[in-house]
């Protein structure tokens, strides 16, 4: 009963072909919670893969369903060994976004696992089924070692939502709080930072989409006959984008810009080299916060994207100024951002710089979260990553993309510690989505470990 013990188990569960199967079967459920149609399929996965897999840990669970109307239904399972240890709550989603079937490369099919190599293809290998099946597996191979026991308290929470935004997310973790009540969050999603390096992160930025819209008149006129005596809405508009964000990318709206990077935060980013491997795009080294480093650019600050911008009928232009148009932004930003109040900020900044023609409207938005990079539970799963791995862990006080890590740190007041399992070339939300069979068993190895030594801490 040893902690190499645990960790080698959870090799052999990936080497004997075990792991193999369990993510094949889980990724034929078109589990695709887009889409309406889908509904069904969704309980179904609770139903026929997460509950065996939670009560072979001796787990009672049920499922809920979502308080959001066309939300997709939770489960929720607890293990209950002692009051006087410590309770883990881990989190994950087995819902996927759509297949985009017919755009995958010949020979591959969405709903069904296909090897080449170290790839494992198929939708949601890496988003989420792939993550969350390594994090039960390794609870199974720490328990069969203890010979029945974790040596802790664990709850399980299953999303199928996500991938539109985990609906009702925040709700559930108000209304069950008490069931899951918990000393810590450790969940997997998102990509290492390279595929080599263990990582942790220890929250996301928050996002907030909005679009700006101008429409001037119904019709389009000649602009041989109308140009330069009528307004052109996409040229004011343009330059309405250019007064909140510069031609190198910076932030220019004064109340949308993040506090200081703080020492603890920087020091982390100081450590980590922004490298998403051989597919990524090369890096403008002169965009964005000027005198930031890129980690953190991406990491430790605020960026304002056009993700849209539309005038006229760009598949077929005519000679014709434009009635209207509209650009869809969003803000990434890290705590501390006044982002409820994004509305009325840019609303006077717009104002200010003559643009108060131009509507605003929030569409979407998700909060930002951070632990501490210098809290005790961040330095505890550090050391036991290094001690399993030999190597150095890579550190990210938070994603630069979000995750519904919110739901945890502010409704449920959880420290959260991510351990992503999968890379950033692993196409997810694409075509041809995969994961890394070497990063795999290697994650089932960190997990072991890690949930090893969480059964520890009361000795």
């Amino acid at each position: 009963m040893t902690r190499e013990a645990a960790v080698e188990r959870a090799a052999q569960y990936f080497d004997s072909g075990a792991f193999r199967a369990d993510l094949a079967r889980r990724v034929a459920f078109r589990t695709e919670s887009q889409d309406q149609q889908r509904a069904d399929v969704l309980r179904q996965y609770l139903v026929d893969e997460i509950t065996p897999a939670v009560q072979g840990l001796g787990c009672t669970s049920h499922i809920v369903d979502n308080p959001v109307p066309g939300g997709g239904p939770f489960l929720l399972a607890h293990r209950h060994e002692d009051d006087t240890l410590p309770t883990l709550l881990t989190y994950g989603h087995g819902d996927v976004v759509l297949g985009h079937d017919a755009q995958w490369r010949a020979g591959l099919d969405p709903w069904q696992l296909s090897i080449e190599g170290d790839r494992w293809y198929g939708r949601g290998t890496a988003d989420n089924k792939g993550q969350h099946t390594i994090n039960l597996a390794a609870l199974e191979k720490v328990l069969e070692t203890r010979g029945g026991r974790l040596g802790f308290n664990l709850k399980v929470l299953l999303d199928m939502s996500e991938e539109t935004g985990s609906p009702g997310l925040g709700e559930v973790c108000a209304e069950h709080a008490d069931e899951l009540a918990a000393d810590l969050l450790i969940a997997s999603d998102g990509c290492r930072l390279s595929a080599p390096r263990p990582t942790l992160f220890l929250g996301s930025r928050g996002a907030v989409n909005f679009t700006l819209r101008l429409n001037l008149r119904d019709n389009g006129y000649h602009s041989g006959n109308w140009g330069g005596l009528l307004r052109n809405p996409a040229s004011v508009l343009a330059n309405a984008i250019a007064s909140m964000v510069n031609d190198q990318g910076k932030l220019l709206v004064e109340g949308l810009r993040p506090p200081e990077i703080p020492d603890s935060v920087r020091a982390a980013l100081a450590d980590v080299t922004v490298d998403g491997g051989p597919d990524s795009p090369t890096i403008n080294a002169d965009w964005g916060e000027p005198g930031l480093t890129p980690s953190e650019r991406v990491y430790g600050w605020n960026t304002l994207e056009v993700l849209a911008f539309t005038a006229g009928t760009p598949q077929a232009p005519v000679n014709a100024i434009p009635g209207s148009a509209e650009a869809h932004c969003q803000l990434r930003f890290v705590v501390g951002t006044d982002w409820r109040d994004l509305e009325r900020i840019v609303r006077e900044h717009l104002d200010e710089h003559g643009f108060s023609m131009i509507d605003i409207e929030v569409r979407s938005s998700v909060a930002a979260t951070r632990l501490d990079p210098e809290n005790e539970w961040v330095r505890w799963a550090l050391d036991s990553l290094r001690r399993t791995t030999g190597t150095k862990p890579a550190l990210l006080p938070n994603l630069g993309g979000t995750l519904p890590n919110d739901a945890f740190a502010e409704v449920l007041g959880l420290p959260t510690v991510w351990v992503p399992h999968s890379y950033p070339a692993c196409a997810q939300h694409a075509p041809n989505e995969h994961l890394l069979g070497s990063v795999a068993r290697e994650a089932l190895r960190i997990m072991a470990g890690l949930f090893w030594d969480l059964g520890e801490l009361d000795r």
